[in-house]
């Protein structure tokens, strides 16, 4: 009986310890849905910068992008427009999931997978820092390096 007791309440403190925090389960709810990425800017370094975004695509053709995050099994996807020849049109399928961070702000994270839901690159994926969440908009950055200087890569999403 004891024995019994003693692995029940182990086994609860491993489930407790893996749970979500109350933050990230809120964030987690509110990003939840499709998204339009209306505007890709740069910020941290004048001139005019030609980007490519997630080793996929340059910064102009996530323009206008439809994002979809399932929040009940993390896979989600975004469409590129295929609007012009230069832009690889297209849905590509993402697992993704919000990072808490104690220090900051916290971050949403993805990387590639294929239909049937297999990681495509190991270990290879993205994280981007939660500048600001609500029902209606997103607005993410990513900090690059362009010739040794900082550029802040931002994301301007509105809810569909």
């Amino acid at each position: 009986m004891i024995k019994n007791s003693v692995l029940m309440l182990a086994l609860a403190l491993v489930v407790a310890s893996c749970s979500l925090s109350k933050e990230v389960r809120e964030q987690r709810k509110t990003i939840n849905g499709t998204w339009l990425l209306e505007d890709v800017g740069y910020e941290g370094n004048g001139g005019s910068f030609k980007s490519m975004l997630f080793n996929d695509a340059n910064g102009f053709c996530f323009e206008g992008s439809k994002w979809s995050f399932l929040e009940n099994n993390s896979t989600g996807s975004y469409t590129i427009p295929t609007s012009n020849s230069v832009c690889p049109g297209g849905a590509r399928n993402i697992r993704w999931s919000v990072l808490e961070n104690e220090n900051g702000n916290d971050k949403l994270q993805f990387k590639f997978i294929d239909e049937k839901k297999k990681d495509l690159y190991g270990r290879t994926g993205y994280r981007l820092e939660i500048l600001s969440l609500s029902d209606s908009q997103m607005r993410l950055k990513s900090d690059v390096n362009v010739d040794g200087s900082p550029v802040s890569v931002i994301y301007n999403f509105v809810k569909q």
